[in-house]
Formats: structure tokens, sequence, C-alpha cells
């Protein structure tokens, strides 16, 4: 008898500023678009098939942003999944441009960051956007300003809630004085661990901390996630999910995949329940390369 795919709600639970409640494993959109993250995928039935296979998994976070294809994962999220269920909360981000494939640059002018949403609403087919993230910091643009384009949003009522993503502490310090700020998403995993501030501003904070990347993990990192892996006959990709989830209560990984198989894979890491000493092991990687 083949047993049924574990669900996102055994990851337990976070609240997004106040107000929504989203199972602590989540999915990022960003590779469900072409190669080099440009484009349409190569099997646009398989990016709707794992985008509604992650629903039925219970996982009511998705992660977005209108850079990504670019404008591509917004649409095939609506696609695929429009009417949303009444507990899905759909992130997108504002404050990238594409110049080509591979390529990003930032334009976070405040008239720009305000058409961005605008679009991405009529993308996602949306009246107001759960989660409405500054995607990067532009040093072209005083950081007031973008923020604060984003606060103008959030009083139109076009976004719930206002994230940032690759900031740090002092960002989040600043943003907070011009508008409550929910969730800070920036890279971070069992081996790269420069935003460690930012985790634990979060955890004092009440917010949601969002790593991507959270699968980043190299040289002697792999062979002691092995080791681990093979003590609870997981894959070192879910110890690492594992690992972010015991790490912080702030944590909200969003791992992403084009695979339904690798989409399972990773919602059954909220299922593992690693041992104090496992746990050691994996935070002395913390300067692992």
């Amino acid at each position: 008898m083949v047993a049924e795919p574990a669900k996102a709600t055994a990851a337990g639970t976070l609240t997004l500023g106040g107000d929504m409640a989203v199972h602590r494993l989540g999915y990022g959109a960003m590779r469900i678009t072409g190669p080099g993250i440009w484009g349409e995928p190569e099997d646009r039935d398989g990016a709707i098939a794992v985008l509604r296979r992650a629903v039925e998994l219970d996982v009511n976070f998705i992660d977005t942003a209108d850079s990504y294809g670019p404008e591509v994962s917004e649409r095939l999220i609506a696609d695929a999944l429009h009417p949303y269920p009444p507990d899905l909360v759909i992130a997108t981000k504002g404050g990238l441009t594409r110049p080509g494939p591979g390529r990003w640059e930032p334009d976070c002018r405040p008239e720009r960051l305000k058409r961005c949403c605008e679009e991405s609403l009529l993308r996602l087919k949306l009246d107001a956007i759960p989660l409405y993230q500054l995607h990067t910091v532009d040093r072209n643009v005083p950081f007031e300003e973008s923020v604060g384009a984003l606060a103008d949003l959030r009083a139109e009522g076009k976004v719930r809630h206002v994230g940032l993503s690759n900031v740090g502490v002092q960002h989040l310090e600043q943003a907070q004085e011009i508008v409550p700020i929910v969730s800070v998403q920036n890279r971070y995993s069992v081996t790269a661990r420069d935003s460690e501030g930012a985790v634990e501003a979060c955890e004092q904070q009440g917010l949601a901390f969002i790593p991507w990347f959270p699968l980043d993990a190299g040289g002697i990192a792999k062979d002691v996630l092995a080791d681990v892996a093979a003590a609870h006959d997981a894959t070192p990709i879910q110890v690492a999910l594992a690992w972010l989830l015991h790490h912080s209560e702030a944590m909200l990984p969003i791992p992403g995949t084009s695979s339904v198989e690798h989409l399972e894979e990773n919602v059954a890491a909220g299922t593992l329940r690693l041992s104090e000493h496992e746990l050691e092991r994996l935070d002395e990687l913390g300067g692992a390369n």
C-alpha cells in the first residue's frame, strides 16, 4: 500500500501581519519559468500540475515576483489556481527589471513600483495582493521613497501587507518607521548565514523570515547532510529544509521546483524531527562553503 504524501501542515503554522495564517513550508514559484528564469516553461502543463499539487498538499503560501519570466510566473499561478482557495496567501515582489535571461537590474522608483503592483494585480486576478515585497534596494533611489510607495499602495487597499527582500537590519528598522513590515526575504541556508541578524530581528518583532535559495549547501556540508539524512531515511535536501524549520520559529522556507516528485519530497521535510545532536552538527556548518 502506497503511503499518502505528507502535507504542509506538518511544518506548523505562523501568522503574517497578525491575520494571515500560513503553513511554514511554502512554495517559491521562480523555477516554473523558462531557462534563466526567462520566458515560458518548457513544460507548461508540468508547471500547472506543480502549482495545483502544492495546494493539494496544503501549501498555502506561494511566493513569486513580476520579474520571474518576467510576468510568466504570476500568469501561471492565476491560470492554475484562480479562483483561489480562501486560505491561499500569494506573495509577489516588485523592483527588479529583466534585460535578458539570467540578468537582474534594480529599478525601485516609486512611480514604477506602483505601476508594477497594478500590473501584478491584473496578472494575478486579485483585488489586493496579500503580501507585496520590495524585491531589492536600489542605490539610485532613496530607500525611504521606495518603501513610501509600498506604504501608499497599502493605504489605497491594493496591498494587504508589506515585506522586504534582500535587505539588512538597518533597512528593516528604517522601513518600519514608514509602514508596518511583516516579513523579510533574504538568501539564507544551513551554510549561508549572512542574514542571521535579520533572522533574529524577525524573531524579536514577530515577523516572518523567508529564506531564498534555502538549499544552498556545498563542500563538507554535503557529507554531514547526507549522514543525517541516512539516519532518517530522508534526502539531504529534506534535512536542509528541516534544519531551517528547527532553527527559528520565524522561518518560512519556500523551496521551488518544477517537479511534482520534488515538491512532495520538499513538503515531507516538515515531518522530520532532528535530534539535538544532529542540530548541533548542522549548526556547525555555518562556516562551511
